[in-house]
């Protein structure tokens, strides 16, 4: 069958559950074709395109029938679409042509092959049919409101019947689907219709008494399913069946992350688990969620080779003595699909975008089509995870489509998504070829949270290019982040939104510091030792500290050249202020950084060969990673962390370095890039811009030469902050965030 639908009122229309059954039914079908048949112009169709819970049309008829394009490439269909240009007289023509009538007032929206006006009933006149006339155009009024223009025998009715009659369709396969007046000339045509519950008098009473015509008791969705029924165009079993959900797990908290909650290591063939050897701040919080025998699922990915003889095995224990409710949900991927899916894909793709590198940037087709297989298989497990209304709580762009497929899995669930990396601003984002995949995917979630203000405020302007969004709610960004003074600050921010008839809360929720792993590693046994080899390695001279991973998104290059650049215009400073760089190298599967270390570990040889002296060496380079021990160590001696990434979402080695300080009770500066996400939060820090070398090279020497009080004043602002925003405090107000937008009532 074909089902031939109106939109707002109709095919949008109608109780939740209707509009769920009808949208799985067309979804799980391939003997249904779907044309939505509007009012709205091409441009007010797309953003429904971008809403995965909505069945994508294989046409589309738009501007009262004046327009009509394939559903998936919204090309012309032709020889249709270029029969009806031929009789549109033009826009300028119509407009000017009806400026006479005063009465009329033009329509703000998109609209092609037509021109859209507001009037009441007594303002369409016999005179104004026959300016039309004149210009072969014809009018039409309909909802007591709406005045169309069009060209002459252009209709919804119309432009359908030519488009069933060019596919081959027999016309009693076809049902045709409305609610107001402008839709009547649909079931002029003799095709089956039906007119849903709640539709304009006007249409009733025009179809009343046609035995062609059902007059539905349901509104929208509902009205359509009973017409299918009552026509016979599928058994009714077929169309009330219940949608298929799958297992329903018992987990109340589902964490969906990259990375499981343990280490898995291959040993002679078997799979051993073992705790991670150097866990990050943010595994052990999440962990702590399920405390207290909470059910419990961690989503994640497990290597699975299919050549094993051994059967994989989904569900297995995380800690039955500290979490006996939580279990590890694997999801079960191959070599190759990780290669692509993270090692390749994301951070070729979306990695370099997301950080603004978008020239860097390589798409791939076939990439995003095994991105969104294994999203989909994470939403899967986690739909089988979740109990009934559960809180899935989803982590970074690794996993953006994973609300999308879990949303029509499992409506029933609150899904919670944290950005982890930035979020640029809508010129960059759009450079993405799947941005409307992606961001009508986020718009499943019933809550989105991101590092600082600015990041959110990005969101929601790439959102409005794909969306209609009402902004529901806004809120000041001071006094937790800076409103003017850093590049990424913000003075208000939007906390909840409106999309398609749905909330969705926005928060900033910069990642705390694990404050006990840090205080852990002072007081490690060789920690002592170490500092005091510092000092000794160092005697007299000012340490100037860098610890970043190898990626040109931390700005070292620049950092390299702007310490070579220092030295040359104050070299007085020579032998006495050192710069040490902690580079972790990436991992060997990444070729594309390999050029990054060669022009790295050039600029290091060139400044250490210019300006070396006996005993002193102007920068220490070591790229290897550091245990954890020994990097607080450095931490501790240095009494500058100059940390300059050209673009990061927020960077916890700045609070690292502060908290380490802190607890020493220690004088240290921070010199920070003004375009991390930290730079918001970090009241004090002595903010560079990392783009600009002089500014660079000036913050610098501006923190070398600052006093004791200055310096100790700073650490003990940024340190406050540090510690009263530390891990836990985090992910206890982003769960209580996403409670309270759920409990919420919608717009």
């Amino acid at each position: 069958m074909l089902l031939a639908t109106d939109l707002d009122g109709t095919f949008l229309g109608g109780a939740n559950e209707h509009r769920q059954s009808l949208y799985q039914l067309i979804a799980g079908s391939q003997d249904i074709q779907l044309v939505f048949v509007t009012g709205r112009g091409l441009e007010s169709v797309m953003p429904l395109l971008s809403d995965p819970t909505i069945p994508i049309p294989d046409y589309i008829i738009c501007d009262v029938g004046g327009t009509v394009v394939e559903g998936g490439s919204l090309q012309p269909v032709q020889p249709l679409q270029a029969g009806i240009d031929l009789r549109w007289p033009g826009e300028r023509a119509v407009v000017d042509a009806m400026r006479v009538f005063s009465s009329i007032e033009r329509q703000e929206v998109p609209q092609q092959r037509r021109c859209s006006y507001f009037c009441l009933n007594d303002a369409v006149t016999p005179e104004m049919a026959e300016v039309a006339a004149g210009l072969g155009c014809e009018v039409l009024y309909s909802a007591s409101r709406y005045l169309d223009i069009l060209p002459a025998g252009v209709n919804k009715g119309s432009t359908l019947s030519a488009l069933i009659d060019q596919l081959g369709i027999e016309h009693d396969q076809v049902l045709v689907a409305g609610d107001t007046l402008n839709d009547l000339s649909m079931y002029e045509q003799g095709l089956k219709g039906v007119c849903v519950g709640d539709s304009e008098p006007g249409l009733l009473a025009a179809t009343a008494g046609r035995s062609h015509v059902y007059q539905a008791g349901e509104a929208g969705c509902g009205g359509i399913l009973q017409a299918i029924v009552h026509f016979g165009l599928l058994a009714q079993e077929y169309v009330h069946q219940a949608p298929e959900t799958g297992e329903v797990g018992r987990s109340e908290l589902v964490m969906v992350y990259h990375r499981l909650p343990y280490e898995e290591q291959r040993i002679n063939g078997q799979i051993v688990r073992r705790r991670p050897k150097s866990p990050n701040g943010i595994i052990p919080t999440l962990l702590s969620f399920f405390g207290g025998g909470q059910k419990g699922s961690w989503v994640a990915w497990s290597i699975h080779d299919e050549s094993d003889d051994e059967p994989f095995e989904v569900h297995t224990t995380v800690d039955a003595r500290a979490y006996p409710g939580l279990v590890a949900a694997r999801v079960g991927l191959s070599k190759e699909e990780v290669d692509i899916f993270y090692k390749r894909f994301s951070k070729e793709a979306f990695w370099p975008t997301l950080h603004t590198f978008w020239e860097r940037a390589v798409f791939r087709e076939e990439d995003w089509k095994v991105f969104l297989a294994v999203n989909r298989k994470f939403a899967e497990r986690t739909a089988a995870e979740a109990a009934p209304g559960a809180t899935v709580w989803l982590h970074d762009y690794n996993l953006w489509m994973v609300p999308a497929a879990l949303r029509e899995l499992r409506p029933d669930l609150k899904i919670a998504f944290f950005h982890h990396t930035y979020f640029p601003s809508a010129d960059t984002f759009n450079v993405l070829p799947w941005r409307r995949e992606i961001i009508g995917s986020l718009l499943q979630c019933d809550y989105i949270g991101f590092h600082i203000p600015r990041q959110a405020e990005n969101f929601v302007d790439v959102a409005r290019g794909v969306a209609p969004i009402e902004l529901l709610d806004r809120k000041s960004c001071a006094p937790r982040f800076l409103s003017y003074g850093c590049a990424v600050g913000l003075e208000t921010m939007t906390t909840t939104i409106g999309v398609h008839g749905r909330r969705i809360g926005l928060g900033a929720h910069p990642v705390g510091l694990d404050i006990d792993r840090v205080r852990l590693a002072l007081e490690n046994a060789k920690t002592p030792l170490r500092r005091q080899a510092i000092r000794d390695g160092f005697a007299d001279k000012k340490i100037v500290l860098s610890v970043e991973r190898l990626d040109y998104t931390k700005g070292t290059l620049e950092k390299i050249r702007a310490f070579g650049d220092l030295l040359e215009q104050s070299p007085q400073l020579r032998g006495k202020v050192s710069l040490v760089v902690v580079c972790v190298p990436a991992a060997k599967e990444m070729t594309i950084y390999d050029e990054l270390q060669v022009q790295i570990e050039q600029a290091v040889g060139r400044v250490n060969g210019q300006y070396a002296e006996v005993g002193w060496t102007p920068i220490r380079f070591f790229f290897r990673a550091l245990p954890f021990e020994e990097v607080v160590a450095w931490y501790a001696e240095s009494d500058i962390a100059w940390i300059t990434p050209l673009r990061d979402g927020l960077n916890l080695v700045a609070k690292e370095f502060v908290a380490t300080q802190g607890l020493i009770e220690g004088d240290g500066v921070l010199v920070l890039s003004e375009f991390a996400g930290a730079a918001a939060e970090l009241h004090g820090a002595v903010l560079t811009n990392p783009h600009d070398p002089v500014d660079l090279r000036d913050r610098l020497l501006q923190a070398i030469d600052m006093e004791r009080a200055e310096r100790e004043s700073r650490l003990r602002g940024y340190n406050e902050i540090v510690i009263h925003n530390d891990i836990e405090r985090w992910g206890q107000e982003f769960l209580e965030a996403v409670a309270a937008v759920a409990t919420t009532p919608a717009a």
